[in-house]
């Protein structure tokens, strides 16, 4: 596994250029060009986004993993030959990210041939592993240790033949974060998969339901005051985390983070059936996301209450008594896409048929707050996460903060608003993402999925919690800091 170096020495700059179709890329400082470099179309060259430039600072340097089980094995060259007809023909997957001496080390896509052996990896791993799962998990957790060498597009594919509990062979996708959002990247990854029924039909995803109230009978005068009011409100208290509120030291953020120092991660991940979830839904007329919160507010309780008692060495406390400390300050921030996406289809189409589709990383950030306590009822916890994301629907508060990150951009520049995103992350415990995924079960280039566990790593949270639903499944993801959660298998019961 290669080592992680510094970000700096890793980033190239263009050089003069003699022809239209080609270019030499040369390491700043030394001069001399490296033999594996593969021919440039620079009449292709693009900036990349304010955006993208921030998840290159040292403190937002984060990559994006999906891990995906399948039903069989996995033949290499099937894969390698299906990539050059889907993803290659996205041009962010078939370009380097390189410096531009010449305007202010300005970073710029610049198209390139792609060398499939250098990004479909094949680990030799032995069958007779006595523990298949442990050792994916920690091949997995390994990835964390490393970083994409820039001399290539920054995207690789791990093919694991091995056999897990739950799945005969892995596939790990790792993308760095400035290729797109989450929701980019798993839009143009669902694009390259088809349904199992239907093996001509792109996967289906959930339409959500959207009500249109009559704006005379419904108060919509009230109702807008009350949307600048909680916009206003929770602007503020973005704009207070990132100068000076902090939320409340527990075992959670006690780790790294206070130092700002981010770690190597482990990667669990748990699926549960969706009618389980539904039926809790309907019975309490609420949503699957306040469903999935709820649970993660009561899992967050009771994992705070047991390491708070075994911190008081009384085990019988650790279950049976509250532990917790008294009005507990802890957020999470959440992720939001801002933009409407191209969706599964319009990518799709770009890539059979070379047409442009919106891309790129378009994310604002919600603060959302928990009420960390042990109820009797467990259904409380549900009652409460319900009441506090239905508020926060009512504000536009992912909207501004994400002109507010894009002013700061262009007034102050990347490590500016990098550094400002950093204090909000840091200011915080926990970080949450929830994915709506396809309906129905798929295949990748005739492979039937399992299940699909998307995570991130390079943030300073502690712990990070993503939700994916797929095929009346909803798989739960945590991305841990193992200083801050050393037991993450006991905080996924």
């Amino acid at each position: 596994m290669e080592p992680v170096d510094d970000l700096e020495s890793r980033q190239q700059a263009l050089e003069p250029i003699q022809t239209k179709r080609s270019a030499a890329r040369e390491v700043e400082g030394d001069g001399e060009k490296p033999e594996d470099i593969e021919e440039l179309l620079l009449e292709e060259e693009e900036a990349l986004s304010p955006v993208a430039r921030i998840f290159h600072e040292p403190c937002l340097n984060v990559y994006v993993i999906a891990i995906s089980g399948f039903k069989t094995r996995i033949d290499v060259d099937v894969v390698k030959a299906n990539l050059g007809h889907t993803l290659l023909k996205h041009p962010r997957f078939s370009s380097l990210q390189i410096k531009d001496v010449k305007k202010d080390r300005e970073m710029k896509w610049v198209h390139t041939k792609v060398d499939l052996d250098k990004h479909v990896i094949v680990p030799r791993l032995h069958h007779t592993i006595d523990s298949p799962d442990k050792t994916v998990e920690d091949y997995i957790s390994n990835l964390s240790k490393t970083s994409i060498d820039f001399s290539k597009p920054l995207w690789e594919l791990h093919i694991l033949n091995i056999k897990t509990s739950d799945a005969e062979s892995i596939i790990v996708l790792r993308i760095h974060h400035s290729l797109g959002d989450g929701m980019s990247l798993m839009s143009l990854v669902l694009a390259c998969t088809r349904q199992i029924s239907n093996p001509e039909a792109l996967p289906t995803l959930p339409v959500r339901k959207t009500s249109n109230p009559d704006p005379v009978n419904s108060g919509r005068i009230w109702w807008t005051i009350q949307l600048i009011w909680n916009t206003i409100i929770d602007v503020l208290m973005f704009v207070a985390t990132t100068l000076f509120l902090k939320d409340t030291m527990t075992p959670l953020n006690s780790g790294r983070k206070k130092e700002g120092v981010v770690g190597p991660r482990r990667f669990v991940y748990r699926t549960v059936s969706l009618d389980d979830i539904k039926l809790i839904k309907n019975g309490m007329k609420t949503t699957i996301n306040d469903v999935v919160m709820g649970v993660s507010l009561a899992g967050l309780s009771r994992y705070l209450n047991t390491r708070y008692g075994e911190a008081k060495e009384d085990k019988g406390a650790t279950e049976k008594k509250n532990n917790l400390p008294k009005n507990i300050r802890l957020r999470a921030t959440l992720i939001m896409n801002v933009r409407p996406s191209s969706g599964i289809h319009g990518l799709a189409e770009m890539m059979e048929k070379g047409s442009k589709a919106k891309w790129g990383n378009k994310i604002g950030f919600v603060l959302l707050p928990f009420n960390i306590a042990l109820q009797d009822d467990p259904l409380d916890y549900v009652r409460q996460m319900k009441a506090t994301i239905d508020r926060k629907k009512h504000s536009r508060e992912a909207m501004v903060t994400f002109f507010i990150i894009e002013m700061v951009l262009k007034l102050f520049g990347a490590k500016t608003a990098a550094f400002l995103l950093h204090r909000v992350v840091n200011h915080t415990t926990t970080c949450f993402s929830n994915i709506v995924g396809p309906v129905e079960e798929i295949s990748f280039y005739g492979y039937p999925m399992v299940f699909i566990a998307p995570t991130v790593y390079g943030q300073p949270h502690g712990l990070m919690i993503h939700f994916l639903s797929y095929n009346n499944k909803m798989t739960l993801v945590l991305s841990v800091d193992e200083e801050t959660v050393p037991n993450p298998h006991q905080a996924m019961r």
